[in-house]
């Protein structure tokens, strides 16, 4: 793995990783919409470029944020599955949520509204619980 890092500052490292334009929306993809497969992320409506998409899955590959995985009856299909590292960007991803809903609904008056977006205002920690709960029961059940 190169080195790809600028300094030794966690925020600035977190965001030579996560700092992109495409790869919390991966991650949202996964943990929210239930994506995992290469196909998954390239039919999104976010119309991720396909040489953007396979740099992003390798890299969080790389940093074990995801894991790849054959499709136990299709060797050409990978499954793309959170690790519990991250699982653990649940929280950022819901305050992103929370963030973009207050702040840039001037500019994207289109954007989801409705029971999920109070729900996550209302009460986040509870939100972030369930997210992280839900992916894990989808993804365990999954595994069997």
């Amino acid at each position: 793995m190169n080195n790809k890092f600028r300094c030794n500052c966690p925020i600035t490292s977190a965001l030579d990783i996560l700092g992109d334009r495409w790869t919390l929306v991966i991650i949202k993809q996964m943990l929210i919409e239930g994506k995992k497969t290469f196909k998954d992320f390239s039919e999104s409506e976010e119309a991720i470029a396909t040489n953007i998409l396979s740099s992003r899955l390798k890299m969080l590959e790389e940093f074990n944020i995801i894991t790849k995985e054959k499709l136990l009856n299709n060797n050409k299909t990978n499954i793309y599955t959170l690790t519990q590292k991250g699982i653990e960007l649940t929280p950022i991803i819901v305050e992103l949520c929370i963030w973009g809903d207050v702040n840039m609904r001037d500019f994207q008056p289109e954007m989801i509204d409705g029971e999920y977006m109070d729900a996550l205002k209302n009460n986040k920690e509870k939100s972030i619980l369930e997210l992280q709960k839900k992916y894990l029961e989808k993804t365990d059940s999954k595994k069997k």
